[in-house]
This record gives structure tokens, sequence and C-alpha cells, in this order.
């Protein structure tokens, strides 16, 4: 961990003293006297963040730090980099393809796509207010229902179901003809309601349930409805409710978010 520094020419001393510091900041001071081929995938990657923190920037930039590590040492590991970055108050530029690690971490999250960015928000208003149907679709798993809709004097005409939302979104809605409706899978219920689906997986994650489906006039068009114990096995037919309070709209033809 001391390595640049002596590159740089600081005395034998300081370098103990931040390499200590450091060590002690990570968990690491029992494995100073080790070489790395002795150290774990996680340990190795404490000692990265060590040779970082020694030459105390004043920031870090932190490429896809956790790639290569498998799914529970990447949990570990994400918890003591938030947790560090935390105690250190520096400012962290983190990069990852990973949605998870990006909500979970980031204070603010930029959603990049081609180069351009997206959208740059806190993860609520990225999950809540997503900037376009890319957004949308990128952040939240499952990923967003997108379904098309028609705006009506009616209200919204949805997966060949009519919805009245609220006067809010109605008004918003004004002027866009063909719309992308986005309606997350914990904001669909099962039972009495506006689209007809068939069944063809339920994925039992323990504390969830998700039931994947289709509508039966379009195959290709799946439905993601966030289920209780109680749940349609795959074969169904069932109701689905949407709430209107919920959806979100946007421009078929620019991808834009409607309204706020």
């Amino acid at each position: 961990m001391g390595f640049a520094l002596k590159m740089q020419g600081v005395d034998k001393e300081e370098r103990a003293r931040r390499v200590r510091e450091a060590a002690k900041l990570l968990d690491l001071e029992e494995f100073l006297d080790r070489k790395p081929r002795n150290l774990s995938g996680g340990q190795r990657q404490r000692v990265a963040m060590g040779r970082a923190i020694v030459r105390e920037p004043k920031v870090f930039c932190m490429d896809e730090p956790l790639s290569n590590l498998d799914a529970q040492l990447r949990v570990q590991t994400r918890t003591q980099i938030a947790e560090l970055q935390r105690r250190l108050k520096i400012t962290t530029v983190y990069v990852t393809h990973d949605q998870v690690e990006a909500m979970t971490m980031g204070d603010r999250v930029a959603v990049m796509r081609g180069g351009h960015m997206q959208q740059f928000a806190s993860p609520t208003d990225l999950y809540d207010h997503p900037a376009n149907v890319f957004v949308a679709g990128f952040i939240g798993s499952p990923a967003m229902n997108h379904l098309d809709g028609t705006l009506t004097p009616d209200g919204i005409s949805v997966a060949g179901a009519s919805v009245r939302p609220p006067d809010a979104i109605m008004r918003a809605a004004q002027g866009h003809g063909q719309l992308v409706v986005g309606i997350r899978p914990e904001h669909l219920s099962i039972g009495e309601g506006h689209l007809d689906v068939l069944v063809d997986l339920v994925e039992d994650l323990g504390s969830d349930f998700y039931v994947y489906g289709h509508r039966a006039e379009d195959t290709r068009a799946t439905i993601i409805v966030r289920a209780g114990r109680e749940h349609p096995r795959p074969g169904e037919a069932i109701k689905v409710k949407i709430d209107t309070s919920r959806m979100h709209l946007f421009d078929a033809g620019t991808g834009l978010r409607i309204g706020e």
C-alpha cells in the first residue's frame, strides 16, 4: 500500500503512518505482513482501496471495482465501500453497470447511454420520476412494464383497456396522442381489473413473488406483477388491475416523460 508513496519520495516514517491508518480503517492490520497471493479476493479489493487512501486524494475514482467478485463478496464489499466513503467524507466517482450498486451506494446517480447523460438525480428521483423510457426501463428490478397507450376523450386506452388516471396526469397528457404507459410491477395487482393476462412464469424470491405473463392478444408484450404468497400458477388466466395514480406517461415519439 505504501509503494506509490515511496515512488513519490515520501519519507519512511510518514509512509508507515499512512499505511497503518489505512489498514486500521480497512480492517487489514493483521494482514500487513502477507503477500498478495495469500489474500482473499475481498482482502485484495480492500488493499487496492488502501493504495488510494494513503495518497490522501481529494476525489476517488472507482471503475467497476466489484466486477470480478462473486455475488456474496460483492454485497459485503459494497457495504464496506459505502461505509468507508461516509467515514472519509471524500467525493467518490463510481462507475458501474450494476444498477443495484448505483442505487444503494450513490447520493446522486448519472444514467448514461451511448455517451450521453439521460438523467442525473438521487436514486429515489430516478425510480419515482424517470426522465425517459430508457431510464424507466433501466432503473428497477424487475423492470418497469411498458405498454402502448392512446389518449382518448374518456381517459387513456392502454393494452386494450380504458383507464382514467387522475386529472393532473390527464392534463399533462393533452397534446400527446400516442403514449408509452409505464407501470412498475408493485403498482399492478391481481384480481378484478383492467387487463386480461395469461401467466407464463412465477418467480419465487422468498419475500416476493413476481408473476410474468402476457396479454392473450399480444404474446410479445410481457407484463410483470408483484404478487403475494397466494399467487396464480403458470397457464392460468388472471385479471390485473392498474394503480392509475402511479402510472408513468412518456411520449411515444420522443420517449420523454410527460408531466412531473
